[in-house]
C-alpha cells in the first residue's frame, strides 16, 4: 500500500476527531479563538515533529525560496478562513452536516486543480463532480435558486469553508514541491510554516480585537491541548500525503472521514440525521468512490 493512503487515513481520523473537540469550544470561545486554538496549541508539536525528522533524515533545515513563502503564506490564509467557516457553521447545522458540506473539499479540489494547477479530470472524474454536486445539494436543503442558498447560511459556511480548505490543500502540495528535497521534509517544512504564521496571525488579532479570548483560551487548556495535538497529527497526515500523491486523490481518499463523523454524532452529540441528508451524505460517498477508482 502506497505511503499516501497510511498518512491520508491518518490524517481523515485525526481531522474528525478534532473537529469533535472544536464544537464543544463553540460555547466557550469566540469562532476566531476557537480557530486559532488549533493553531497555537499545535504549534510546539509541530515543531518537535520537524526536528525530529531532520534528525531521522539526517539532514539541514532547507532553504526557502521566495516561490515557497508565497505559496504557503497564501495556504495560511486560506485554512484560516476554511477553519473559520467550518466553526461557523456548526451554529447553523448539526455536526454531522457541517462537516460532510466542508468535506465536498474533494469535489472542490478537483475543479480547481483542473482549471487553475493543470491536473485535468478524466470523464469519470466530472461524473464524480455531478454526483457529488447533487448530495450538496440533498444535504443542505437548497432550492435552485440564488436567493434559497443565500437565506441558507449554515450551507454557504460550508461549502465556504470546503473551498478555502481546497484552495489549502492544493497550494500544500505546490510548496512543499518547490523546496525540492525529500518529501517527508518538505512536508514538515510544509507544516511548521503554515502553522507557525497561523498561530501568530490569530494572536495577533485577538490581541488587537479582543485579547479576553485569549484568557479563555488558557482557562479551556485542557481542550485546547486536545484540539492543538489531534490538529497537528491529522495536518502531518494532509500534508505528507498531498507531498506524494495529486491533491484530488487525496481528499477523495480523505472522505472516510464522514463515517467517523457519523460515529461521533451518534455517541457524541446525540444528533438525529434525516434520511435526505443519509442520502446526500451517500452521494457525496459515492463521487469520491468514482474519483478514487475509476477517474
Amino acid at each position: 500500500m502506497d505511503i499516501w493512503i497510511y498518512f491520508t487515513l491518518l490524517a481523515a481520523t485525526m481531522q474528525a476527531i478534532r473537529t469533535a473537540g472544536q464544537k464543544q469550544l463553540t460555547d466557550k470561545l469566540s469562532r476566531i479563538a476557537n480557530t486559532g486554538v488549533r493553531y497555537i496549541y499545535a504549534l510546539p508539536f509541530a515543531w518537535g515533529y520537524l526536528l525530529w525528522m531532520l534528525h531521522l533524515k539526517d539532514q539541514e533545515m532547507p532553504e526557502l525560496n521566495s516561490q515557497f513563502v508565497q505559496y504557503a503564506l497564501t495556504a495560511s490564509v486560506m485554512q484560516l478562513i476554511g477553519t473559520a467557516c467550518l466553526v461557523a457553521a456548526f451554529s447553523y447545522r448539526n455536526f454531522a452536516v457541517a462537516t460532510s458540506l466542508a468535506k465536498t473539499e474533494a469535489i472542490q479540489v478537483a475543479i480547481i486543480g483542473a482549471f487553475f494547477f493543470s491536473a485535468p479530470l478524466s470523464q469519470m472524474g466530472w461524473l464524480s463532480v455531478i454526483i457529488g454536486v447533487v448530495g450538496v445539494l440533498l444535504l443542505s436543503k437548497v432550492k435552485f435558486s440564488w436567493q434559497d442558498i443565500f437565506n441558507n447560511p449554515g450551507a454557504g459556511f460550508g461549502l465556504a469553508s470546503g473551498l478555502g480548505l481546497a484552495i489549502t490543500t492544493l497550494l500544500i502540495r505546490e510548496s512543499s514541491l518547490v523546496l525540492q528535497t525529500d518529501l517527508m521534509i518538505s512536508a514538515a517544512v510544509t507544516l511548521v510554516f503554515l502553522i507557525t504564521a497561523q498561530a501568530i496571525m490569530a494572536l495577533a488579532y485577538l490581541v488587537m480585537t479582543d485579547s479576553s479570548q485569549i484568557l479563555a483560551m488558557v482557562r479551556h487548556w485542557r481542550l485546547s491541548l486536545f484540539v492543538g495535538i489531534t490538529s497537528v497529527l491529522g495536518s502531518i497526515g494532509w500534508f505528507t500525503a498531498a507531498s506524494f500523491q495529486t491533491a484530488a486523490y487525496v481528499k477523495a481518499l480523505g472522505q472516510i472521514e464522514i463515517f467517523i463523523t457519523l460515529l461521533l454524532t451518534y455517541r457524541l452529540f446525540k444528533e438525529k440525521i434525516t434520511m435526505a441528508e443519509y442520502i446526500g451524505m451517500l452521494l457525496i460517498i459515492v463521487s469520491v468512490l468514482v474519483l478514487l477508482l475509476w477517474a
